[in-house]
């Protein structure tokens, strides 16, 4: 197969070996990172992970705690931890190894591989797969903790929380599908951002329907976004195939379907809404609490219609 037609993830795989064949990156090195590789090779996140997959499968990196993807050495000896595995230690692995290959890749059995460790081991500190990822979607919120002091007023309280929450999905893609707003598990972390929610929503004049749906309506909005980025990447990471090449390969259909003229307000469109999802994200939020400013107003002046 000639280079150019290879996928995207194996070239960039390619030329990283290159630079450890090279003694560019030496055993113990720290290759590139899955952001590092989407702003030097223009790629999305998804094919970044797979790229660094690829050089794991070939045993030429492996991925430590707080290490990053290092060089592996050329002869392999069996790990030793560090440490003994602890609950934090653990959690972290797991967030690392679904960060880079998708929730499905954790195991226990894999995380304690990366840590050096019998698989019983991880078991005095995680009873199952549920606590572990409960362990690892704490682990993630714990990153971005709300602010002691909320801005003043309750929009940007509510624009603060939903940003937040986009900015997790989109650094763990993964994460979007791990929670659920239906059965949702006690995670005080997440429960933290229902309460700032309803703290914003509090003294508003909104019916307690009205702020039940409305606490439950702003983080559905931000996870349906995010589930279709968390659709892309394992898209993208199983087929080597990016958005924008999907598209190429179905756009004489999309033509021949356009020329049907049944579409004409679709074939009118220049923007590509789908291809820029923080965007449609900041654009869904203005209109939502747009519509709840304009909601509170009428409920204020006592002009609600229906009242």
């Amino acid at each position: 197969m000639p280079l150019d037609d290879e996928p995207p993830y194996r070239r960039i795989a390619a030329a990283i070996q290159q630079r450890i064949a090279s003694g560019e990156l030496r055993p113990g090195d720290q290759v590139p990172s899955t952001r590092e590789i989407t702003r030097e090779w223009g790629v999305a996140m998804a094919t970044a992970a797979k790229a660094l997959a690829e050089l794991r499968n070939a045993e030429l990196v492996e991925t430590r705690p707080g290490s990053g993807t290092i060089v592996r050495t050329p002869a392999r000896r069996p790990r030793t931890p560090v440490s003994a595995p602890t609950p934090e230690r653990i959690a972290a692995t797991g967030v690392e190894i679904a960060d880079a290959e998708g929730s499905g890749a954790v195991s226990m059995r894999r995380i304690a591989a990366e840590l050096g460790v019998s698989p019983m081991s991880l078991y005095r500190h995680v009873a199952n797969k549920d606590e572990l990822l409960r362990a690892m979607i704490r682990a993630v919120f714990r990153e971005r903790p709300l602010p002691e002091s909320p801005p003043r007023g309750w929009r940007a309280q509510l624009e603060l929380v939903c940003r937040l929450q986009w900015e997790l999905f989109r650094d763990h893609p993964w994460l979007a599908g791990a929670l659920s707003l239906t059965r949702p598990m006690p995670i005080p972390e997440a429960m933290a951002h229902t309460e700032w929610t309803l703290r914003a929503l509090d003294g508003l004049g909104l019916t307690r329907v009205e702020t039940a749906r409305e606490a439950l309506a702003l983080p559905a909005m931000v996870r349906g976004l995010a589930l279709s980025r968390e659709f892309e990447a394992e898209a993208e990471g199983s087929t080597g195939v990016g958005a924008d090449q999907w598209w190429a390969s179905r756009q004489g259909e999309v033509d021949s379907l356009f020329a049907t003229g049944r579409f004409p307000l679709l074939a009118r469109l220049e923007a590509d809404p789908a291809g820029d999802l923080d965007g449609t994200f900041e654009h869904a939020l203005t209109r939502s609490l747009d519509g709840l400013e304009a909601h509170v107003r009428r409920t204020v002046s006592g002009a609600r219609p229906g009242r």
